[in-house]
């Protein structure tokens, strides 16, 4: 018989890539991961894994295994959930992963109302770039992220996921006080070709949006400064130490750096909200989801 917890080891190995960091993620030693790993393979009888360098394919047996563990896995997670209302009600905690401006804009006020609407219910909130909430999400660290479009996402097709667009805002030019585009109330990205630039760092998914949108401009940006921190950037540029794009819900105020529109087709930061399939009916996330849909909705 299959042991339900190797099948989430398994899961785990095939999101990360690596047993060192499949053990990471469950808190295990990687010798652990390994033995599961073989108890696993004497449970089926077939090889699920082959060794590639530091890293581990999975087989086509192996493969074949992950599709049933994802159902199996998501009605696990579904009886669980079912036990818990069963024995007290619809009271529980439901964990948010979210960047620092959706924690702003719609967690927070968000945490407002559902102490109104549905006061057993408790948000634990903890704060990730919008490229990390989904793999926390996966991990089974989170309940529900809020996540940004960015090309490095999950498919829109990935059975493990329900996604609810939230809101999508356009990207303004963020300009030192002197710079010549004060004088324009709105901004051609090409005009900004042989500034110096304030980035994000790589891997946010903000840089890949702006990196791609100049592109798409025909320069290649001369990257100076980096910074995740909003308020960093807009500090960098007012100093003069570049320009930089910035999604406009995130622009902080108040700031000396100028603020422009950009002229069509601007660059868009799309938000969306993920659950796991398995708990995309739960009462608890429902309730937290309309509400953020609701919250959204105003921006």
């Amino acid at each position: 018989m299959i042991e339900v917890r190797r099948l989430r080891v398994l899961r785990a190995l095939a999101d990360h890539g690596t047993v060192t960091a499949a053990a990471e993620v469950l808190h295990l030693t990687p010798s652990a991961v390994s033995q599961q790993l073989a108890a696993l393979e004497s449970e089926v009888g077939q090889e699920l894994l082959e060794r590639r360098g530091r890293r581990v394919a999975i087989t086509s047996a192996g493969r074949l295994l992950l599709a049933h563990a994802d159902t199996i896995l998501a009605e696990v997670e579904r009886a669980e959930d079912a036990m818990r209302l069963h024995a007290n009600g619809a009271n529980g905690e439901v964990r948010v992963v979210a960047f620092s401006t959706a924690i702003t804009l719609l967690v927070a006020p968000a945490l407002t109302r559902l102490r109104e609407t549905s006061p057993g219910l408790a948000l634990v909130v903890r704060d990730a770039e919008g490229h990390q909430g989904i793999t926390h999400l996966l991990d089974g660290d989170a309940d529900l992220a809020i996540a940004v479009e960015h090309r490095g996402s999950p498919r829109h097709d990935d059975q493990r996921l329900v996604r609810i667009p939230l809101y999508a805002e356009p990207f303004v030019a963020v300009l030192p006080p002197t710079h010549p585009g004060a004088d324009h109330e709105t901004i051609e990205l090409s005009m900004l070709a042989n500034d110096d630039w304030v980035m994000t760092a790589p891997g946010n998914p903000i840089r890949d949006v702006v990196l791609l949108a100049c592109e798409q401009a025909g320069f290649q940006p001369r990257i100076v400064h980096q910074s995740d921190d909003f308020r960093a950037v807009a500090a960098l540029v007012a100093a003069g130490g570049g320009v930089s794009l910035v999604p406009r819900l995130a622009v902080p105020e108040p700031t000396l750096a100028l603020i422009r529109p950009l002229a069509d087709p601007a660059p868009t930061r799309r938000v969306y909200a993920a659950v796991r399939n398995s708990r995309a009916d739960h009462p608890l996330i429902t309730a937290t989801l309309a509400v953020l849909t609701e919250v959204a909705e105003k921006l």
